[in-house]
């Protein structure tokens, strides 16, 4: 996932990852839990998050609506 240098920043300055910043902005806004990749040893200036992902076939695409909603919205945020 690609952050804005500002989302960087605000991890920072939390003491926490760009990655669970990121993962608990997904949680908060959306329902959808996420799990840090920086957990697994990720590369170092990485970041990203992995998942199950088993919505029922129905809500596929509202979920997908969700998870861009929330990135857009995100990034927005932190530009």
């Amino acid at each position: 996932v690609e952050l804005p240098p500002k989302a960087i920043d605000e991890a920072v300055e939390k003491d926490v990852t760009p990655d669970t910043l990121y993962a608990l902005s997904l949680l908060e806004e959306t329902g959808i839990c996420v799990v840090p990749a920086s957990g697994f040893g990720q590369k170092e200036g990485r970041t990203g998050f992995r998942t199950t992902f088993l919505p029922p076939e129905d809500e596929l695409d509202r979920a997908i609506v969700e998870f861009k909603r929330h990135h857009d919205l995100f990034c927005q945020k932190y530009t």
